[in-house]
């Protein structure tokens, strides 16, 4: 074993003794379940089921719902397996379990101390661990492999600082690396960092590329198109603070008659409201449960595991997290999967290939400051034949991607129990 990880394990296990209070402390800032601790200790809540048992991992909500195509694709080819979902954020909880399909279990992922690991593969005991994304935590990836778990990082992305950071320590890096039996890179970028690392990387594989729209209820839908009434609809997907007035601004000036913000994090809900009501809009917020009437001209919604919904409405959707600097944007393919137009502030480094590949097939159009904004806007709600048009350029560049978790379930089969 490699110095630093050795220094690392040895580090996590004199810290161990605190982790049940550093927890504690998050859970009273909202950011753990304060009901669900144990299972950050490692201490599992649900029982194992009978039979062979697959793992699967995503840290936050944009990973956990990327690994829903992978859940039913296992489902569907290998119903013998049971399956369990672990995630670390309390939102990513909240919307697995509106998701996840029944059966499959969803967990807390355990700290990585020795201590809450060695609990966890206990209980479990996998035949076999799925990761995906960028979660290279030493001690779980080492003691699951030590005890035989075949491991598969699937969708992997390494940004410059990861790869900067790890690169300090290389043959830590090569070492973790190296226990697992399949790594699937992302995008190019990923896999020049991680061949530089030591890994030995397999064929590309985006998992938030993949998979079907989102289910929508039809009688919410039903409700929602009542309060819309065909008017001229933007929705802000995802945004985060400081967006919420440039998108307002940009739809107001370019005719909206409606604007629905999902914000990227619930308990913005109010204070955006507030923000978007003193700008002069009236204001509905769905969290609170307040109705979207014919008078609503800024619907907040601070809900979870709806957005399916929200575009089902949508006549151009407004891609958040990239209008300010620092965020990278967000996934551009669920709006695409159901033809709505997507449109992306210049800041979206974190999908660069994606939105890369749509503009080539005008499958998305890009904003490069909020005067731009209104102009895209205004152009597609005065032109809905241009809108339709990217819409559908959208929808076969989705449908285009759904073959490779195909190719990608034909390299995992070799590793499922």
């Amino acid at each position: 074993m490699s110095l630093a990880l050795m220094a690392y394990a040895a580090a996590t296990g004199l810290l161990e003794p605190f982790a049940g209070g550093v927890l504690r402390a998050r859970a009273r800032r909202g950011k753990e379940d304060a009901a669900r601790l144990g299972e950050r200790l490692g201490r599992a809540g649900q029982s194992r089921p009978d039979g062979p048992l697959v793992w699967l991992h995503g840290v936050s909500v944009g990973e956990s719902l990327s690994l829903l195509p992978l859940v039913e694709a296992l489902r569907a080819r290998r119903p013998d397996l049971g399956l369990l979902v672990t995630s670390g954020t309390v939102t990513s909880a909240e919307v697995l379990a509106q998701r996840l399909p029944p059966g499959v279990i969803h967990q807390f992922a355990p700290v990585d101390a020795p201590g809450a690991v060695r609990r966890f593969l206990d209980h479990w005991r996998p035949r076999a661990g799925l990761l995906v994304e960028s979660e290279l935590w030493p001690n779980l990836i080492r003691t699951a492999r030590a005890r035989g778990v075949r491991l598969a990082l699937l969708s992997a992305r390494m940004t410059d600082e990861s790869a900067a950071g790890w690169g300090r320590a290389p043959g830590a890096a090569r070492q973790l690396l190296s226990a697992f039996d399949l790594v699937l890179p992302q995008d190019e970028a990923t896999e020049a960092r991680l061949r530089c690392l030591g890994a030995q990387v397999g064929p590309r594989l985006n998992l938030k590329l993949v998979g079907a729209p989102p289910a929508v209820d039809a009688a919410q839908l039903k409700a929602l198109r009542k309060g819309v009434a065909g008017r001229k609809t933007v929705l802000a997907v995802s945004t985060h603070a400081g967006e919420e007035p440039i998108v307002a601004q940009a739809a107001r000036d370019a005719g909206a008659d409606l604007l629905i913000v999902a914000v990227r994090h619930p308990e913005r809900g109010p204070p955006v409201a507030a923000e978007l009501a003193a700008a002069g809009f009236a204001v509905a917020r769905r969290g609170a449960g307040e109705p979207l009437t014919a008078k609503t001209t800024a619907y907040v919604a601070d809900t979870l595991g709806e957005l399916g919904l929200l575009l089902s409405v949508a006549d151009i959707a407004v891609m958040g997290g990239s209008f300010l600097p620092g965020i990278g944007g967000h996934n551009p393919l669920e709006p695409a999967r159901l033809g709505v137009p997507v449109v992306t502030g210049r800041h979206h480094f974190n999908a660069a290939d994606v939105y890369g590949e749509m503009f080539a097939r005008v499958a998305a159009i890009e904003a490069e400051d909020a005067a731009a904004l209104t102009r895209h806007l205004k152009g597609l709600l005065t032109y809905p034949q241009i809108a339709r048009r990217i819409g559908e350029a959208g929808l076969d560049y989705a449908a285009s991607k759904a073959q490779a978790l195909d190719a990608a379930l034909e390299l995992l089969d070799p590793l499922l129990p």
